[in-house]
């Protein structure tokens, strides 16, 4: 991009032209210079909206996880609606069919920026805690409607079920796993908690 020419919603553009980088070569390859010549702009636009590399990694984990509040909130009203194994394998695909498995491989990548992201209060494995978040509400609101065991360990299921398919879909290398195995490990998970009629 020439001097002097101003970029609209520079942060928006660099965090997208991050996603890109990480997704096609992987965290190794997530540079400053790899970032901006993927937003097609000057070196110094990152430096002029960051204060440094690591600042510019740390805000862009905290957006996409921040993205995840709204899927939080439509899960949540989806309780009572559909049916509970169905509600949880289409949010884990919606999460993890998004840049949410390669950003989750960055953070364990670099320990300067999981450090970074503690100091800014991020809590565990960002992505995945707001994920384990997501579901355990999600299903507290089920707890509330009778579709599931009252006295169901809700945090237990909701990181048991991330965990899960977070390593369904890291393990696949980019290629969407087999259809039905997601369906199967929520199933499977939930079986003790949810009645069969509800699966």
């Amino acid at each position: 991009m020439p001097t002097g020419v101003a970029m609209r919603n520079a942060r928006e553009q660099l965090f997208d032209a991050a996603e890109r980088v990480l997704l096609r070569d992987g965290p190794n390859a997530l540079t400053s210079r790899a970032v901006t010549t993927e937003a097609d702009c000057a070196k110094g636009v990152l430096h002029r909206h960051f204060a440094d590399f690591d600042a510019f990694l740390a805000e862009l984990v905290l957006d996409r996880a921040g993205r995840i509040g709204g899927q939080a909130a439509a899960l949540r009203g989806s309780a009572g609606t559909g049916t509970v194994a169905g509600n949880l394998a289409g949010a884990l695909t919606e999460l993890f069919e998004t840049v949410a498995v390669a950003i989750v491989g960055l953070v364990i990548s670099r320990d300067d920026l999981r450090v970074r992201l503690r100091g800014a209060g991020a809590p565990g494995i960002p992505i995945l805690a707001e994920a384990g978040a997501m579901l355990a509400s999600y299903l507290a609101a089920e707890c509330e409607m009778g579709r599931i065991a009252v006295d169901a360990d809700v945090d237990t299921l909701a990181f048991t079920l991330v965990g899960a398919g977070h390593l369904l879909y890291a393990g696949a290398g980019g290629v969407p796993p087999e259809t039905g195995a997601l369906d199967r490990i929520v199933t499977t998970v939930i079986a003790d908690v949810v009645q069969r009629r509800l699966l």
